[in-house]
Formats: C-alpha cells, structure tokens, sequence
C-alpha cells in the first residue's frame, strides 16, 4: 500500500468510530459509476436530441445535469487513458501507462472497492492497474454473441458461452455480481463500466432491432433535422445553432437507389438498437442501486470515447439479419454525419463532430447545480480525475513503483457540479495521429489530418462553419506555438506527431469513408 496523505486520517476516524466515539463521524464518500460507452455520436440519446429510445440515460441527465462541450480524444485507446489517468494520452505513456497512475490504483487504498466490467483496449489487464474485480474483453472490438480469446474474469481466461451470451447484458451481470461482493466487504466502491456497445459490429439483439425498423426509411437528411430541431426546443446549446451542411462526400438520400435505401435504413436501425440495450442495461444498473438505498450518493457519469464513427469496412450477411451467426455489419458515413448532428465530421478527426459527445453527471446527494441543468462549460476527460480525487478527498502518490510520474493535466469539475461558475482552465490540447487541435477559451485552433490550421471562435460558431484563420494569423501563430510546446514538453509525442502542417489543403477524404458510388451495399468482407 502506497502512502497518501488521506488514507491515514481515514484509517484514524474509521478506528475512532469503531471504538464507540461518537464525536468524530466522517461523512459518508459517494461511490462512483463511471460508464463509458463506445463511437457514440453528439445526438445519439434523447437528452441530447435523438428518436432513439434512452429512458435511464434522459432520468439521470434530468435529475442531474448534462454537458454541451464535453470533450474527448476523439478515439478509443487514448480516450481511456485520459479518463483513467487525468493526463493526455501521450503524456501517461499511451496504452502502457508508464508516466501515469489510474484512478483505481489511487482509489482502491483509499479504502474503495474497485471493479470494472467491459472493454479494455489498453496494455496488460485491469487487474494490473488497480482494479480488483474485472470481467470483459481486452480487445478493443468484440463479437457481441461469440466474443473473442480475449475475455478475461478476474485475471483468468474466461470462455464465453457458446448459447445465451450478448457482451452488453453480460457486462452488468458481471457489474452487478462485483457491486454485491463490495457490500459485503462495506465500502464505498468505485465501478468503470465499458461498454463495447454501440461500436461495430452492429449485432444487436432480435428484439431490440425489431423496435426500430422502418423507423430510418426517411433517411438521414430527414433524421438529422429532426434531431436538430429536438436540439433546438432542448435549449441544448443555450442559444440557436446553425447546424453544418452535409458535405459533399455523402450524397442527397433521395439520390440512392431504393435497395441501398433499405440496406441503410436497416443498418441505422441495428446501430439504434445498441443504443437502446445500453441504456436498458443502465436501467438494471440503475434499479439495482435504488433497491439497496445507493442512487442517491452514488455519482454516476456517463462519457463516451470519441464521436460517430465513418469507418465503413466490413460488411458481412447484409442479406441476413444483423443478430444472425455470420453476421458483422459495419458503420456508415451518411448515418454518422446525421448522428454527429449539428457538428462537423467523425471519430479521430479533432473537429466536433469527433471529439463532442454527450456527457452526464447524476448524484443527487452531492450535486448543487439546477436539475437537469445544461452546462456549457468546457470540460474534457482528462477532468475526471481530478475532480473525483476532489471529491473522493483523495490524493495521488508522488511516486509509484514501475513509473515515471507525470503532472495531472485536467482541472477539477467540482465548482460545475457545484452550481457555480469555473474559472479559466489551462488549453485543451487535441491530437491523434495527423489530426491535431487546440481549444484556448473561445478560440479552437484544428486540424483535418496535418492541412493547414483552421480557426474557429466556438463561442459565437459552435459548428465551425467560418474559418477565421485569415482574419486572425496573429491567434494562429500564438496557439499553434502554444500546440507544439504542449506537443513536445507536455506529451512528448513522437517527432512524426510534431510536424508542421501543410501549406495547402489536400482533399477530404478518406479511404474507409463509405463509397455511395462503388460498391457500396455489397458484401465487403474481403475488401480490407
């Protein structure tokens, strides 16, 4: 056990109490469920604008409060990191966690129990940094009915079953069993919950899927509309948003023929239906904690890993349905722009659409702010931690064993949950391979794959539909200099990561986006 500052007088008044004195009574620590869910896009819960059945998901944000500038990496590996650690990816050592330490490494002795169930997607396993109970895969995509040779249960090999498994509902069957065995040992218990759910392969269950066919026959145009003006009458962004136009590389939906038509549709519908056994799967989650008297000063959080995933690769079984054997159905670009609704581009690219996503916070006991407030705060993963040591009145070591220790990064959310107004928060830095950015208070400086630096003041454009790079060449000297001193002393990136960007724009495309004018539709297990 690592010496910190709080263990000690916890240990002292746990003593005291168990001696009988009534004098010294230390209050109550919240327990903590931490869930994050995988390439959901900004729209994707009804909180949030969707048509998507999320029932728990819209409870907690309207007894709690939600975020409109909740940040992520924009991808998935280093989104974990950032959450784990309150440092950027990079700069903790990327998957190994070298120059960092975890919340549950810090948490557990502290006197928290520490499980997690779901995707890992980092180096080693959960039981080697921190976590005492752990069921799920350390993949960073499964088969949602067969699984894969990667799912562990408490550090051994864990075959899945070849009947009556689905990833998600076996993730808080698991979750729940470890919650049970942390009220046996009484103490406040820290749960991470991962869900793989809603990345591809879009295998949901027949009964779930069936809910929503028909329901995206009207196409994404018409979707993401409807999304946008359920934003609207939400007050989601406190003011009127213009929403970005479709761009060129996803065509009108009236303009596919008709059997691409009902492929896409039935896809949409098979994304909606992950989507909707999450939030299911929250819901046990969430009765189970009513029924033994935790709701109210457990603080839930619920994240997602970056945005709307383009990455249309493999399609197997289109010709089947999409929970059949064999079937893997991928995601689709058209549909992720309507899903990013009203923001601009996909997973790892560091413009909104990549690194927005939803964000809420519940825990009645503990939470000042209105009920079902909107925060408009800037806000970012690597603020977990600090805000849960906080609030946890817990201390990082200045050491741990195996590690070069790096600074936290993020600044504590505890004024936000507070009801009260943060102060001014160090840059955001954004980075993932040649996608690059910088959000500096209003300003967000960004890059699509190393072009040359857009600019976009956020809080009069929160689209980025007008790049003010020309306008400003003073702000985008300052903060692409501010970018690279971050990049090279803060995240000692790799030299490649720390290159100027080009001079001239290039095209946006990318190979994996959907081809609406090749083969698109057909089976491309073998394509890639």
């Amino acid at each position: 056990m690592l010496p910190m500052k709080n263990v000690g007088l916890w240990c002292c008044l746990t003593v005291c109490l168990c001696a009988g004195s009534a004098e010294v009574e230390a209050a109550p620590r919240p327990n903590i469920v931490m869930i994050l869910v995988d390439d959901l896009g900004f729209s994707d819960l009804g909180c949030y604008g969707s048509e998507i059945q999320t029932p728990t998901l819209d409870r907690l944000a309207a007894n709690g409060l939600r975020f409109s500038q909740f940040y992520n990496t924009a991808k998935c590996h280093s989104s974990r990191v950032s959450l784990l650690t309150g440092r950027w990816c990079r700069q903790a050592g990327d998957e190994s966690l070298r120059r960092a330490v975890t919340l549950p490494e810090v948490l557990g002795p502290a006197g928290y129990f520490t499980a997690m169930a779901g995707k890992w997607h980092l180096s080693n396993e959960p039981t080697d940094f921190g976590f005492e109970r752990y069921f799920g895969h350390l993949s960073g995509a499964t088969d949602y009915y067969r699984g894969d040779g990667s799912f562990r249960l408490n550090g051994e090999q864990f075959e899945v079953p070849q009947e009556g498994f689905y990833t998600t509902v076996a993730n808080v069957d698991h979750a729940l069993g470890f919650l049970g065995e942390a009220r046996e040992e009484r103490k406040p218990f820290f749960l991470y919950l991962a869900f793989n759910a809603p990345h591809a392969p879009l295998q949901p269950l027949a009964a779930d899927y069936e809910r929503y066919l028909g329901r995206y026959d009207v196409g994404w145009d018409a979707i993401r509309e409807q999304r946008h003006q359920r934003q609207e009458g939400l007050g989601l962004f406190g003011e009127s948003v213009m929403p970005s136009p479709r761009p060129e590389h996803i065509p009108p939906w009236d303009s596919l023929p008709q059997p691409i038509q009902a492929w896409e549709a039935r896809r949409m519908a098979a994304y909606a239906a992950l989507v909707d056994r999450v939030d299911q799967e929250v819901g046990r989650l969430v009765a189970d904690l009513e029924a033994h008297g935790e709701l109210d000063n457990t603080l839930v959080l619920f994240v997602s890993d970056n945005g709307a995933c383009p990455y249309d690769r493999v399609n197997r079984g289109i010709d089947r349905e999409p929970y059949e054997p064999g079937s893997a159905w991928s995601d689709s670009t058209g549909w992720a722009w309507a899903r990013n609704c009203p923001f601009r581009f996909y997973k790892q690219n560091q413009f909104e659409g990549g690194i927005a996503t939803p964000a809420i916070v519940h825990w009645p006991a503990g939470l000042q702010a209105a009920k079902g407030s909107v925060v408009h705060t800037p806000a970012h993963l690597v603020d977990i931690v600090p805000t849960l040591l906080e609030l946890t009145e817990t201390e990082e070591p200045e050491s741990y064993p195996g590690r070069e220790l790096t600074p936290l990064v993020g600044t504590s959310l505890v004024p936000v949950l507070h009801g009260e107004p943060m102060p001014s928060r160090p840059p955001i830095h954004l980075l993932f391979s040649s996608d690059r950015g910088l959000r500096d208070g209003p300003w967000k400086l960004v890059s699509f794959r190393g072009e040359p630096w857009e600019l976009y003041n956020i809080a009069e454009d929160r689209t980025e539909l007008h790049d003010l790079a020309g306008a400003h060449p003073d702000i985008v000297r300052r903060m692409s200099q501010q970018w690279h001193a971050m990049t090279a002393d803060v995240l000692m990136a790799p030299k490649q990561e720390q290159k100027p960007v080009a001079s001239e724009p290039g095209p946006r495309q990318h190979r994996d986006w959907s081809n609406y004018a090749g083969d698109h539709g057909a089976d491309t297990s073998s394509r890639k």
